[in-house]
């Protein structure tokens, strides 16, 4: 929420405290009642999250006390999936903190992610992914100028980065950069 329409303490201190973490940690676990499902309180942090370029790991917790039926979990992760978009490709775990279920599950899901943060996807393997799908969702034509992408290379940073070679970098739009992410 804003500041000004936040109740003192009961709501800014956790919110600090995420800000915090976030800063200090390189995968974040949101954990979520199935219950409640994602406030809009959620999606900012989330976003927060993905700008600081952290892994994210989602936990719904208090699975035990959910009816299920036979399509429960799958369902609740679609959905979860849909509000968490575009980056759908986050990984949703069930658990049960008072009963202990997956909590092991969920550490070595952090360290996967982790993992894949540090993964180095080599030139040529990226280029015969990435250029299939610039050449079926081409870059927008801007002020009569035809943009093409020559190649991608990841940088060697910290977390996953990417760099386009194209001929006109600034006629990029920002949608088709979302497209790419």
């Amino acid at each position: 929420r804003r500041k000004s329409k936040m109740q003192e303490d009961i709501e800014f201190d956790p919110v600090i405290r995420a800000v915090k973490a976030l800063d200090e940690s390189d995968v974040a676990i949101m954990v979520k009642e199935k219950k409640k499902g994602i406030t809009h309180q959620d999606l900012s942090i989330y976003k927060m999250a993905i700008k600081k370029h952290r892994g994210i790991v989602v936990a719904v917790n208090k699975w035990d006390l959910i009816e299920k039926e036979t399509n429960t979990a799958r369902e609740f992760e679609k959905a979860l999936k849909e509000k968490l978009a575009p980056f759908s490709d986050v990984p949703i775990i069930f658990i049960s903190a008072h009963e202990k279920q997956r909590i092991f599950k969920l550490i070595e899901l952090v360290e996967k992610t982790y993992e894949n943060m540090q993964r180095k996807i080599p030139t040529s393997k990226l280029n015969e992914v990435m250029l299939k799908h610039i050449e079926h969702y081409s870059p927008p034509a801007t002020d009569g100028k035809l943009i093409t992408i020559k190649y991608v290379t990841q940088l060697p940073t910290r977390t996953p980065s990417f760099a386009f070679f194209t001929n006109h970098p600034k006629y990029i739009r920002d949608s088709y950069k979302h497209y790419l992410e």
